[in-house]
């Protein structure tokens, strides 16, 4: 069954960046019905236009009936920018849709990418809103909302195989570190930093890796898309707070999937980094795909005392907090970073988003069991229009 999804494309041409399994080349396929494709992945169509990239040029002019153009995984062969570049310039009407699983070789190519004639968008794993009543927040939550996953008859399995084929295909084959062993001990150590300050030093001492490498691996993860920074909101701060940018793996899932357990693992632990990562991954994808109506940026709050909210998203008409806790109950200690953060911004809305089953107003903060809160994130909901009655 295929699953109508959130993104909007633009009408020009545009980049399609997202990590593999997302659903990109399945959205094109359906929303393109008549187009040009060129599949970088298949490897005779890659040893073609690797030799020769301005075999494209002669292709699009030889199919003249095809005013789309798309080129899977574009990262593979970076040069075929500048032929693109040219046919754009060529031909105002031509759309061209480059999708890519990875930034890294083109931003060597400077990703200023087609003199600006093209626009960057992504796409996110599923949202829960997406899938309505096809898919359970606990199972979302266990196995993460990556549409490779969500028809596998073993998720676990699917997942701990998605994991080994980025480590190969993404990381190896690219020869984009030299030791796989190194790469692989490092990224077992920044899984426990998911969900938390990152913090290098530790990391390279975990994993045995000398900082500046780790710096380096660090950087793949975010080229490579499974991996993203949320750095502090500082607008107007009225106090010293934390610079440090916080870790997260793009899904629930691949988190798990990486994340090493044993006996003296608690799962609280586990599950409470699983459900912070859900909601990040949830909050991520609507400022991506929200943004054809308002941009929204997507931050966290930190005092240097270690008073922290975990999501902030500030827009054009609004500041809203989010605190979100792995506990079906509401007390007072967990609403208190919330209290703190209104005090230096008096305007912003507060949420504490919960496993609880009540919706709640506690004084000005408004409760909200979490699954609910996410079965209703989409690109519909309007966090000024929905929570304007908040103090």
């Amino acid at each position: 069954m295929l699953i109508p999804r959130f993104f909007n494309p633009p009408e020009g041409s545009y980049f399609l960046f997202g990590p593999r399994g997302t659903g990109k080349s399945t959205f094109l396929k359906q929303f393109y019905s008549n187009a040009l494709w060129i599949d970088l992945l298949k490897p005779d169509v890659f040893r073609n236009f690797s030799a020769r990239p301005e075999r494209i040029i002669d292709m699009v002019h030889g199919n003249p009936q095809f005013q789309v153009i798309i080129v899977d995984e574009v990262q593979k062969v970076p040069e075929l920018l500048s032929a693109i570049h040219h046919l754009i310039e060529e031909n105002k009407a031509l759309q061209f849709v480059l999708t890519g699983s990875s930034a890294r070789k083109i931003k060597r190519k400077d990703v200023n990418l087609l003199g600006g004639r093209a626009l960057l968008r992504t796409m996110h794993p599923f949202m829960l809103a997406e899938l309505g009543s096809h898919y359970s927040f606990e199972k979302a939550l266990e196995f993460g909302l990556l549409p490779l996953i969500y028809n596998a008859k073993n998720p676990q399995d699917s997942l701990a195989a998605y994991v080994g084929l980025y480590i190969r295909e993404e990381v190896q084959a690219e020869g984009l570190v030299r030791r796989i062993g190194d790469f692989s001990r490092f990224l077992e150590a920044i899984s426990f930093a998911h969900g938390s300050i990152l913090n290098i030093s530790n990391i390279a001492r975990e994993s045995q890796i000398e900082r500046k490498t780790v710096e380096g691996y660090v950087h793949i993860l975010e080229d490579i898309l499974i991996g993203f920074k949320l750095h502090p909101f500082q607008k107007k701060a009225k106090r010293r707070l934390s610079a440090h940018p916080k870790f997260y793996f793009f899904d629930t899932g691949v988190f798990r999937a990486i994340r090493p357990t044993g006996i003296l693992d608690r799962p609280e632990e586990i599950g409470g980094a699983a459900l912070e990562g859900l909601v990040a991954q949830h909050f991520r994808a609507w400022c991506a795909y929200y943004s054809n109506k308002q941009k929204y940026e997507l931050s966290f709050w930190r005092s240097r005392n270690g008073v922290e909210v975990d999501f902030v998203l500030y827009g054009p008409k609004g500041l809203f907090a989010f605190e979100v806790k792995n506990t079906a109950q509401i007390r007072p200690q967990d609403l208190r970073s919330l209290r703190e953060f209104k005090k230096d911004y008096p305007d912003a809305k507060l949420v504490y988003l919960y496993r609880g089953k009540e919706k709640l107003l506690r004084t000005e903060i408004l409760c909200w069991p979490v699954d609910d809160f996410l079965m209703n994130l989409s690109t519909e909901w309007d966090p000024v229009e929905k929570l304007a009655f908040l103090p």
